[in-house]
């Protein structure tokens, strides 16, 4: 009788335990989309002429962060990117042509990236790392990439402003390095992506 008390105690304790931690595990924080204000996507590289950058100002970006009741982050469920491949422009028409071209936009329009795994570690109260290992798309062909950011919290309103940079090869990608005026001026394979957003709810 004392040994059947003592396991419908146990067993109770358990329970009680395990309502506890769920309750816990639900209330530890939101999952809450962001999307993207005033993004702003540099790409520059070199030449045999000179060093060169791209720019634009058009991409939309999707990321769901977890976040506990003190509007902290704990977390990186989701991040969708896309641009338009056109709406990528440097100060030289003929080099925009070119870049087209070499990116296949009559048949691949956008660069997309699409998040698969992500982290988030806070630096100090108010800033964070985020990690987003996704599949970046560009022109038609995809490579798995990671991306670091450091994202910072803006009281104020409750957004981020998010900034990183990556570095990346473009036959990494199938695509041709341009060359202009039938190859006198031939651009290099390594190129810098850098990206800087205010991501709001």
């Amino acid at each position: 009788m004392k040994s059947l008390k003592q396991v419908t105690i146990f067993s109770s304790m358990m329970f009680l335990l395990i309502a506890v931690s769920s309750f816990s595990l639900k209330n530890g924080g939101d999952n809450t989309k962001f999307h993207s204000s005033n993004l702003n996507i540099s790409i520059k590289g070199t030449s045999t002429l000179h060093d060169w950058e791209m720019k634009s100002a058009k991409g939309v970006c999707e990321v769901v962060f977890t976040i506990d009741k003190n509007d902290k982050i704990s977390g990186l469920t989701n991040l969708a990117f896309t641009m338009d491949a056109k709406t990528i422009k440097s100060e030289h028409k003929m080099m925009d042509n070119n870049t087209y071209k070499a990116l296949k936009t009559d048949k691949h329009k956008n660069i997309n990236f699409t998040l698969t795994s992500g982290t988030v570690t806070p630096v100090d109260a108010t800033t964070y790392r985020v990690k987003a290992i996704g599949n970046l798309t560009i022109a038609g062909s995809a490579k798995k990439v990671e991306l670091d950011a450091v994202a910072k919290y803006n009281a104020a309103d409750k957004s981020f402003t998010v900034n990183g940079s990556k570095n990346l090869k473009m036959t990494d990608f199938n695509v041709t390095p341009p060359t202009v005026m039938m190859g006198a001026i031939k651009t290099g394979n390594d190129i810098t992506v850098a990206f800087s957003t205010k991501i709001i709810r």
